[in-house]
């Protein structure tokens, strides 16, 4: 019987900050011979936000919309396209980190540019969701001592993860696959990456969960 199924062109990676989403779409981009797209990270406002500078909040989210929507639009994904696409983050996560850092009225001058723009660029055929405890993320972060995160503290780190485990769990605008990267390491561990890219290059309807080595290998939501 022929292979009816294609492995999905346009794929994105994403989860809070040190979940290891930039790390996994290198590894994938090179995997699969893809085009890597990765986030902007050009952002003057960023270390203004992260300090508590007045206003810094909205400009730095603005700065950022405007750059991810420039990024994402001008993507080959059309139907006569033969590239494959790995992305670091989805369009929709500017719109999570506006609703944890704004106040409303900040908020409706945004609303108005974000759905302007999210009509413009194209949806993931695959969304890979890296989930960490805050615990692991915080022990990355201290790890990685990257300029600039320093200034994250704690609360601000916990409502993140929060605000991603609630979108992803509504989410429906592309298959998915939920991946917890607390109970495995596909960095430092080869059994656990070989694992996951098996997983990638199987089948994804609706949305399933990559479980670590020893479990039953997916469940279906």
């Amino acid at each position: 019987m022929a292979n009816l199924f294609e492995l999905p062109r346009y794929i994105a990676v994403e989860g809070p900050i040190r979940v290891g989403k930039s790390t996994l779409a290198r590894i994938l981009s090179e995997r699969m011979n893809a085009q890597r797209v990765s986030e902007p990270e050009d952002n003057p406002f960023l270390r203004s936000f992260y300090e508590g500078e007045q206003g810094a909040a909205f400009q730095a989210q603005l700065a950022f919309l405007v750059r991810r929507f420039e990024q994402l639009r001008g993507l080959d994904v059309g139907p006569k396209s033969q590239k494959t696409i790995i992305a670091d983050y989805i369009f929709e996560k500017d719109k999570l980190f506006a609703y944890l850092n704004l106040s409303d009225i900040e908020l409706d001058t945004y609303n108005r540019y974000y759905n302007n723009f999210r009509k413009q660029v194209p949806t993931p055929d695959l969304v890979i969701y890296l989930q960490a405890t805050p615990e692991v993320l915080k022990k990355r972060l201290k790890k990685k001592s990257a300029p600039g995160e320093k200034a994250i503290n704690d609360d601000y780190l916990e409502a993140v993860v929060k605000a991603y485990e609630h979108f992803f769990f509504h989410y429906t605008s592309s298959d998915l696959l939920i991946v917890n990267t607390s109970d495995i390491d596909f960095v430092d561990r080869n059994e656990d990456l070989q694992e996951l890219l098996r997983k990638v290059s199987a089948p994804i309807k609706g949305t399933q969960y990559f479980l670590p080595l020893g479990s039953e290998e997916a469940a279906t939501a």
